[in-house]
C-alpha cells in the first residue's frame, strides 16, 4: 500500500506537469507546434499578408506577390523616396516538403538578401514531439540562426567544419539530429531554388541527350518494361482520405523526344508533327490519367495561368507549365495502352533540362490532416530516366545527394556498428543461458550476473546517456498510425539506433519474450535495477521489500490500462498522446536531463528512482506502457524458461523471483518475467533445487554415483550395465 500511495503521488506530479505544459502562457508556450496556419497560406498570391515577412528580411517595408516557380516574394525598402529591391522571402513548403522526424515538414519562412545570404529564418509550424515536451523550441531557433550571414551556394552540413573540403559545419541539437538534418536540407534546397531563378547562382547547364534509334515501334507493355513509360499512383490514404480500392489518382507519363518512344505513343506522323512544333532545346512529355477523379490539370487553371498540379524537377531545378506549354493528346498509338479519362502533352521550354539525366514527375496533392482537419499541399513523385540502350554512350554518371536518413547512417557509422555488435552480443549470450546457469549456483551467480551487470552498465551509459537510444511507447504509437494511414520507411530509418533496437526487440520478444529487452537492455529499467542492487549492497537491504502477490496481481494491470489509454488518445490526437506519454520517465532521464526540465518532470523521475531503492523495478512492473505493449506478444514467444513437474508445488523459485512472475502453481508468467535467470540457476543447482537436493541426498546415502544433470533438470538415470557373456 505504501508503494501504491507513492505511485499515486508520482502520477499526480505527472498530471501537474502535463497541465503546466498545456496551459502555458503565450509568453512561454511553444506556439509553433501544430500551429494553426491560414488556409490561404499555400494558395494566395499575397503570401506576406498571412505571414510576417518583415521578420525574416529586416529593413523591408513592402513585398511583391508570389513570383516564379517555385514561388518566392521580392522584398523592397524605401531609399530616397524610391523602392529598392533588398531581398527575397520564400516559404519552405512552396519548394520542398522534406519530412522531419515526425514525418511532417517543418514549415519555415526564409529571408535571403540580393547577395544570396540568409538574413532571417522563422519557424511557422512544426510537428516535432521532442520540441513539444523536452528540448525547448528555442534550441531549433538557435540552430536556424547559424544560417544567418551564410551564402546560399556554400556547402553547409551538420557536423564539424572541414575547410580542406570547403564544407561549413553547423552544430546539431543533441537529441534532435534527424530534425536538424531535415531542416538543413530545407534551407539549402529552398535557398538554391530561388537563387537560381533570380540569377544569384548560375543556372545548371546539362548536356543534351543523343538518342539511339533502332527504328522500333513498341507496344505499351514493352514501353513499361523498359522504363520508357512510368506510373505515379496516389492512394486515398496518402491524402488523408479513407482507404479505398480505387486510387486517388493514377497517372502514366513518358518522354516524347526520343524517336522510339514518341513514335510508339503518337504514331509516326503525330510524332513528327510534334517535333516540328518544338524549338531548339524544348522537350515534350505526355501524361494520362487512367483512374481517380482528381484532375492533374487543376480545377483552378485559367488562360495565362499555371497548371499548378503538375511539374517536373531535375536536380535543384523545377519546371512548370503554362497554357502555351499545353497540347491536346487525343489518343495513344501503342498497342495495349490503357483507357484514360484525362490527357495532355506538356512542353518544357528551358535549356537547363536534358533528357539524358534523371528527372522527377511531380503531382501536387491536397492532403487532409486527420487529427487537425488542416489541408496542406504535398508532393508525390516518380523518377524517370531513359535506359542505357536509349542513349548514345549510355547514361551519364550522376551523383545523387543522400537522403537525410542516409546521411545520419553515414555520419554515425562507427557508433552504429558498435551498437549493432552490442545487440548481437546480448542475443548470443542469452542464447547460451543454459551453459551459463549450469556454471552458476545459488551462492555464486557470477557466470550469469557478470554478463547481465555489464550489459546494464553499457545500456545505461552508452545506449541511454550516450546514444539517447531509449525506446519509447511513442514509437509504438507511430507505427500504429503508419500502419493505419501510410507506412514510411524513411520515418523509422532516420534514427538508426532506435531502428536497430526495435529489430532486436521484435525478434527477441517473439523468440524469448520481452524479458531480454526489459530485463537486460532497457536503459531506464537497467538504471532502476542497478539502483536496487547497489542499495542492497551498501546496507539498505533490510529496508527493501516486495508487494504481497495479491497487490502485485492487481497493480500490474495498471500499465496495460496506461498503454490502451495512450493508444486510444492517439487515434484522436497524436499530439495529446505525445504529451500523456510523459508517463514514461525516459525523455527526462536520458534525452533532456533531469535538471533541464520543469520541476514536476524531475520530481516524477526522482520518485520512481527513489522507490527503486526499496522495491525492485516499480515502474517496469506497474506503470510502463512500453512493457505492456511488449508483454502481449510475449504470450506467443517460441521459447520459455524450463520447468519441472515438482515446480507445481515447490515454491523455492517463487520466493526469490524479483519480478513476482511465478504464481502459486509454479508457472512463469513470461509477460511479467524480466529474465534475471535466478530460477534457471536453481533449476540445475543440486544444493538449492529441492527435487535435486533430495535426489542428491538419496544417492549419497545409498552410495550411488551422482550422474550429470540432464536437459530436463534431473540427474541422468543410473542404468545397470548388462552382464558380460560367459
Amino acid at each position: 500500500m505504501k508503494l501504491l500511495s507513492a505511485l499515486c503521488g508520482a502520477l499526480s506530479s505527472l498530471i501537474l506537469a502535463a497541465a503546466l505544459a498545456t496551459t502555458a502562457t503565450p509568453a512561454t508556450a511553444q506556439t509553433a507546434y501544430e500551429a494553426a496556419l491560414p488556409a490561404e497560406l499555400s494558395t494566395s498570391p499575397a503570401l506576406c499578408n498571412y505571414v510576417p515577412c518583415a521578420d525574416v528580411l529586416p529593413g523591408a517595408t513592402s513585398f511583391s506577390e508570389r513570383k516564379g516557380q517555385p514561388p518566392y516574394v521580392e522584398a523592397y525598402a524605401e531609399e530616397g523616396g524610391q523602392r529598392k529591391l533588398v531581398g527575397y522571402v520564400m516559404l519552405s513548403t512552396d519548394i520542398t516538403d522534406t519530412p522531419a522526424y515526425s514525418g511532417k515538414p517543418v514549415v519555415t519562412l526564409i529571408g535571403m538578401n540580393t547577395e544570396g545570404r540568409f538574413v532571417g529564418v522563422k519557424i511557422l509550424k512544426h510537428s516535432e514531439p521532442i520540441l513539444l515536451l523536452g528540448i525547448p523550441e528555442s534550441a531549433l531557433i538557435a540552430f536556424n540562426n547559424q544560417y544567418l550571414g551564410k551564402f546560399v551556394g556554400d556547402n553547409i552540413e551538420i557536423g564539424r567544419s572541414r575547410p580542406e573540403e570547403e564544407i561549413i559545419g553547423l552544430d546539431a541539437i543533441s537529441g534532435a539530429t534527424v530534425t536538424v538534418i531535415a531542416q538543413n536540407q530545407v534551407m539549402m534546397t529552398s535557398g538554391a531554388a530561388v537563387a537560381r531563378q533570380v540569377g544569384i547562382l548560375e543556372p545548371t547547364i546539362r548536356p543534351q541527350a543523343k538518342f539511339v534509334d533502332s527504328g522500333r515501334t513498341l507496344d505499351w507493355a514493352t514501353l513499361v518494361a523498359e522504363g520508357a513509360v512510368r506510373n505515379l499512383k496516389v492512394a486515398t490514404e496518402q491524402v488523408g482520405l479513407p482507404r479505398s480500392a480505387t486510387p486517388f489518382i493514377d497517372l502514366w507519363f513518358g518522354y516524347l523526344n526520343h524517336p522510339e518512344i514518341g513514335r510508339s505513343i503518337l504514331g509516326e506522323s503525330g510524332w513528327r508533327a510534334l517535333m516540328a512544333r518544338l524549338g531548339e532545346g524544348e522537350h515534350a512529355l505526355f501524361v494520362i490519367r487512367t483512374a481517380g477523379d482528381e484532375s492533374f490539370k487543376g480545377s483552378g487553371f485559367v488562360r495565362g495561368g499555371i497548371y499548378d498540379r503538375v511539374q517536373i524537377r531535375q536536380g535543384q531545378d523545377a519546371f512548370t507549365f503554362r497554357d502555351l506549354d499545353y497540347l491536346n493528346l487525343y489518343g495513344i498509338n501503342a498497342a495495349g495502352a490503357p483507357g484514360f479519362n484525362e490527357s495532355a502533352i506538356f512542353i518544357v521550354r528551358s535549356p537547363a533540362f536534358s533528357g539524358a539525366f534523371p528527372w522527377k514527375f511531380i503531382f501536387l496533392g491536397n492532403r487532409v490532416d486527420r487529427e487537425t482537419g488542416a489541408r496542406t499541399f504535398v508532393n508525390f513523385d516518380t523518377e524517370y530516366w531513359l535506359a542505357d540502350r536509349h542513349l548514345d554512350g549510355g547514361r551519364p554518371k550522376v551523383v545523387k545527394p543522400d537522403a537525410p536518413w542516409v546521411k545520419v547512417w553515414k555520419s554515425r557509422a562507427l557508433e552504429i556498428g558498435l551498437f549493432a555488435a552490442l545487440l548481437v552480443a546480448v542475443a548470443v549470450v542469452y542464447a547460451n543461458r543454459d551453459a551459463l546457469t549450469r556454471r552458476s549456483t545459488r551462492k555464486n551467480k557470477w557466470p550469469v550476473n557478470a554478463f547481465k551487470y555489464t550489459f546494464w552498465v553499457i545500456s545505461i551509459g552508452f545506449v541511454g546517456f550516450g546514444l539517447l537510444a531509449q525506446p519509447s511507447i511513442t514509437q509504438v504509437l507511430t507505427w500504429f498510425h503508419s500502419l493505419l494511414f501510410q507506412w514510411q520507411w524513411e520515418l523509422f530509418l532516420t534514427d538508426p539506433f532506435i531502428f536497430l533496437f526495435w529489430i532486436f526487440i521484435i525478434l527477441t520478444t517473439f523468440v524469448w519474450g520481452r524479458g531480454l529487452f526489459c530485463g537486460w537492455m532497457c536503459p531506464f529499467g537497467s538504471l532502476s535495477e542497478l539502483i536496487y542492487k547497489v542499495a542492497g549492497a551498501i546496507g539498505l537491504k533490510r529496508f527493501q521489500f516486495a508487494l504481497p502477490m495479491k497487490w502485485h496481481n492487481r497493480l500490474k494491470w495498471i500499465k496495460y490500462g496506461v498503454f490502451f489509454a495512450l493508444l486510444a488518445v492517439s487515434v484522436f490526437s497524436m499530439g495529446l498522446a505525445e504529451m500523456l506519454a510523459e508517463v514514461e520517465p525516459f525523455k527526462t532521464t536520458f534525452l533532456v536531463g533531469m535538471f533541464n526540465r520543469a520541476w514536476p518532470y524531475t520530481l516524477f523521475v526522482a520518485v520512481l528512482l527513489g522507490l527503486s531503492i526499496f522495491i525492485e523495478r516499480p515502474f517496469c512492473k506497474y506503470l510502463c506502457p512500453l512493457g505492456a505493449s511488449l508483454a502481449m506478444p510475449s504470450t506467443f514467444r517460441w521459447f520459455g524458461l524450463k520447468r519441472k513437474q515438482e515446480c507445481n508445488s515447490c515454491k523455492a523459485c517463487a520466493v526469490g523471483c524479483g519480478s513476482l512472475a511465478i504464481d502459486e502453481h509454479g508457472r512463469i508468467d513470461h509477460r511479467e518475467c524480466m529474465h534475471c535467470l535466478d530460477c534457471m540457476i536453481l533449476y540445475t543447482d543440486e544444493h538449492a533445487c529441492p527435487p535435486l537436493a533430495q535426489e542428491r541426498k538419496r544417492r549419497t546415502k545409498a552410495g550411488l554415483p551422482l550422474t550429470p544433470i540432464g536437459k530436463d533438470g534431473y540427474y541422468i538415470p543410473i542404468k545397470p550395465a548388462p552382464a558380460a557373456k560367459a
